[in-house]
């Protein structure tokens, strides 16, 4: 079974995996923990990392079941094709949040433009191209996954 990108109706994320998971649907919404600060307190929420996006796991023949989700608007397609997202890759994904605090990284002479690999960390031995250095991030895209990562420098 594949991997399959849904794009979702704006902030339907977690209720579209939730409704996907009752149906017999396997999903993932990968999520991180942030602080949000209102006028009056701070407080710790769970948002998706990828904004109206949810991975699910099925047969190409059951594609059209993911539409019984209210807020499932259509997939993601690469080249007139449904995009197909590899298993290694959601793995990755998944053992990255998983252990969020242990993978130090660093830029060294390194200029915009440049063409890396990783060497360390869950999207290690990725290509990379900089796109960006500041003083408290920096931004990578993994062409390969078809993302844009933005790391903030500790």
């Amino acid at each position: 079974m594949n991997w399959y990108v849904v794009y979702t109706k704006p902030k339907w994320e977690k209720k579209v995996a939730e409704q996907l998971n009752k149906i017999g649907i396997e999903c993932y919404c990968p999520l991180i923990t942030q602080v949000r600060q209102w006028s009056d307190r701070k407080k710790k929420v769970e948002v998706p990392l990828f904004n109206s996006y949810v991975f699910v796991q099925l047969e190409e023949t059951d594609r059209n079941l993911v539409f019984q989700s209210a807020g499932a608007v259509r997939y993601l397609f690469w080249l007139g094709k449904p995009a197909i997202v590899k298993n290694e890759e959601i793995s990755i994904i998944k053992s990255w949040l998983e252990t969020p605090d242990i993978y130090d990284m660093s830029i060294d002479s390194i200029k915009v433009g440049d063409k890396i690999t990783l060497e360390s960390g869950p999207f290690s031995t990725q290509e990379a191209t900089v796109q960006e250095i500041n003083k408290t991030h920096y931004v990578l895209v993994l062409e390969s996954l078809g993302c844009v990562l933005k790391m903030k420098i500790k």
